[in-house]
């Protein structure tokens, strides 16, 4: 598996990925509780700018992305599965939660999330 793979992004956005960082919402902070410090066994970061867009969890090594679709995302479909599909093109895997099972079922959720990483590594050459 590629060792932190950089994907080119939008110096522009470096700074918004910061105020998101600041701004993060309650399922973000629930979740990034579990995934900091490589608690997963693998580095994760908030608010990551690729290409043109920022996700809201990345791990370089892994190259997967952690999205939270919560009500900003409900007339976003079209948005989010075009841009998720741009990344993908980059190599950038995905996982997505919707905000209330991250609030109500994080073990669920970090179940799922351990899982996907078990795939990627089963997977990757």
């Amino acid at each position: 598996m590629p060792r932190n793979t950089i994907i080119r992004y939008n110096p522009k956005l470096k700074q918004f990925a910061r105020i998101l960082r600041n701004k993060s919402t309650l399922s973000e902070v629930l979740l990034w509780r579990q995934i900091k410090g490589r608690k997963l066994g693998y580095e994760f970061h908030r608010q990551v700018p690729i290409d043109e867009f920022i996700v809201d969890f990345y791990c370089h090594e892994l190259q997967l992305a952690i999205e939270i679709d919560g009500v900003s995302h409900n007339d976003k479909y079209d948005y989010d599965m075009k841009r998720q599909s741009k990344l993908q093109d980059f190599g950038v895997k995905f996982i997505r939660f919707f905000d209330e099972d991250v609030k109500k079922n994080l073990a669920g959720v970090l179940t799922a999330l351990e899982n996907k990483i078990d795939e990627i590594i089963k997977t990757s050459p």
